[in-house]
């Protein structure tokens, strides 16, 4: 989700530990969906509705399916194509105009555990925010167990730097021979806080160490005018690191000293994965949000001289 400082919200957790290239060449090499059914409960953010989710295996080559079961099975692919609405937290959509939103602290989860076929059968219209972090998703797909499928993942490599810019905001990608997320992040001269800067490297880096567990953040004044929007309804201290000026409003403080800037990677991470397969380049964003990391992929698919498909 996007920061409440721009009127939304944000989250992060899972877990990675290669220690060898043999676990990168496992997230690079092969297709992997779950081993078996699992289940959590919570509530939406934005709606504070209950919904239940549920992640199934799926077949080679399905993708990321979501499916409305409150709606007799309605089914939405997870792609940057299917993406509609950025605003407060990244939507998909089908032609029948049914939605699925705040999917990205799942997706990051996903995108760390290297998995690319996966059914995830929701009963309303929203992800439940957990506790505002990727770190309860990461959990399930561990209790689940991640399954090798034997065919080569699809691969896409960075041929030339793509760039999307909004005022003071910027997203790129660029080629490198790995897949490397940098960020830089601040207030905007809104608060005293100081700048944050992170590099994570998925196939390398410790997902669930360094990124997971950062939350979702705001400044509270943006957190009030929100509410008085009658959103966020679901959103709490129990979800949402929230900042009064420079004080941290949560009980337990924060859980990284950097804690933005690694939910700001998380979110990067979880949109990214929209594009249908492993990225080989450079991300780099400057206070970026869902909102430029789609548009991101809409500049980069549009010039086929700038990625091209290999199978690793």
């Amino acid at each position: 989700m996007a920061g409440l400082q721009s009127v939304a919200i944000q989250q992060v957790h899972p877990h990675l530990r290669p220690t060898a290239p043999t676990v990168r060449q496992q997230v690079i090499h092969c297709q992997k969906t779950i081993a078996s059914l699992v289940s959590c409960q919570g509530i939406g953010v934005h709606s504070g509705a209950p919904v239940t989710l549920t992640l199934l295996p799926a077949p080679l080559g399905s993708g990321i399916t979501f499916v409305r079961t409150d709606l007799g099975g309605v089914e939405i692919k997870a792609s940057w194509r299917t993406v509609v609405d950025t605003r407060f937290c990244t939507t998909i959509g089908n032609a029948q105009g049914v939605t699925v939103s705040t999917i990205e602290h799942l997706m990051a989860a996903l995108a760390a555990q290297g998995i690319d076929n996966i059914r995830i059968d929701i009963n309303g219209p929203e992800l439940p925010i957990m506790d505002g972090s990727a770190e309860p998703f990461f959990t399930l797909l561990e209790e689940a167990g991640v399954k090798d499928q034997s065919t080569p993942r699809r691969v896409i490599r960075i041929l030339k730097t793509i760039t999307v810019e909004e005022e003071d905001r910027k997203a790129s990608l660029s080629p490198s021979s790995s897949y490397e997320l940098e960020v830089d992040f601040d207030f905007a001269g809104r608060t005293a806080l100081n700048h944050q800067h992170q590099v994570f490297r998925p196939l390398e880096d410790d997902f669930a160490e360094d990124i997971a567990s950062a939350r979702t953040f705001g400044l509270l004044e943006d957190a009030e005018k929100v509410w008085a929007m009658g959103l966020a309804k679901g959103a709490s201290l129990e979800n949402t690191l929230v900042y009064e000026g420079t004080t941290v409003l949560n009980e337990n403080g924060l859980r990284y000293e950097d804690e933005c800037v690694r939910h700001k990677i998380l979110d990067a991470l979880g949109d990214l994965h929209l594009a249908g397969g492993l990225i080989l380049g450079k991300f780099q964003g400057v206070r970026t949000g869902h909102g430029l990391h789609h548009k991101l992929l809409l500049a980069l698919f549009a010039d086929p001289t700038a990625w091209t498909v290999v199978v690793k």
